[in-house]
């Protein structure tokens, strides 16, 4: 059945893409990590790595709304990591490297360009893709998963929808209703709360590692969001135009926590026209 639906999807959004499901990227004991492929028939696409949300605690690369960038000739690679139920934080970005790295290392098998990755999230997968983009090279959050560790997790830039960015002050900015989310989630991510465990709050926060080497960084967040909170999007904002890194903001009037038109064709465009810029020099 989830293969119907991949196919499903891959006909509506572009008639042109190939598939290649559970790929293993790298095993942790006896837990294998994997990702979907998706690449167009252009030869060597450069690559999109998306990382999906689901509050860190749920979610599976099988949720790709994104599909429709194959339209605009990039590979998406979509990357299944240890949800928090399974093991806490940093294990997420240790496994999304990871894949990076393995993807680099298998370019040539799956004719890939990937001297220039972009990397995307939506929601909690946000939060993970900014935290990937904004410490290439960071020593303590590289980890030593899997096979290929002679190879660069770096990317070239960055793409988040509606994810957070400082988990020091994520939770004095919630909604009442958001607090009932957050507050679980950060519980298992972390293993405490952000003032229990101020350190790891501070190394998983993407606005902490900030600094002149970062890569260029598009935020899409809906103003009314009730689950994340607009402002995690506005002090990231803020602090990259603080260093003068190349950085868009774009807000979604009225919009809430996700939903179709995040994904519709004239996103889609926002999103090959970024990833062309900074991938492809266009």
């Amino acid at each position: 059945m989830r293969t119907i639906i991949i196919l499903f999807h891959l006909i509506v959004c572009c008639a042109f893409a190939e598939t290649q499901t559970d790929i293993e990227y790298a095993r942790v004991g006896d837990h294998s990590l994997k990702l979907d492929l998706y690449t167009p028939k252009t030869a060597n696409p450069p690559l999109l790595v998306y990382v999906h949300g689901g509050a860190w605690r749920a979610g599976s690369k099988s949720d790709v709304p994104i599909l429709k960038v194959l339209n605009h000739d990039f590979a998406i690679a979509s990357v299944d990591y240890r949800l928090s139920t399974q093991a806490v934080f940093p294990a997420q970005i240790h496994d999304i490297k990871a894949a990076i790295r393995f993807l680099r290392a298998k370019s040539e098998l799956y004719h890939l360009n990937t001297s220039r990755i972009g990397i995307i999230g939506s929601s909690a997968g946000g939060h993970l893709a900014a935290l990937v983009g904004v410490t290439n090279g960071h020593k303590e959050l590289e980890g030593v998963i899997g096979d290929c560790l002679s190879q660069s997790s770096n990317v070239k830039c960055i793409l988040s929808l509606y994810g957070a960015s400082n988990l020091q002050t994520i939770l004095s900015q919630s909604t009442e209703f958001g607090l009932k989310m957050r507050i679980p989630a950060l519980q298992l991510l972390l293993g405490g709360q952000p003032t229990e465990k101020p350190d790891l709050a501070k190394l998983a926060s993407p606005l902490a590692h900030l600094d002149k080497q970062d890569p260029p960084l598009l935020l899409i967040h809906g103003d009314a969001d009730p689950q994340m909170p607009p402002a995690q999007s506005q002090e990231f904002a803020k602090a990259y135009q603080a260093l003068k890194l190349p950085m868009e903001y774009i807000v979604m009037p009225e919009g809430k926590h996700g939903g179709p038109e995040f994904y519709d064709a004239e996103r889609t465009a926002i999103l090959a026209r970024f990833f062309q810029m900074h991938l492809l020099g266009k």
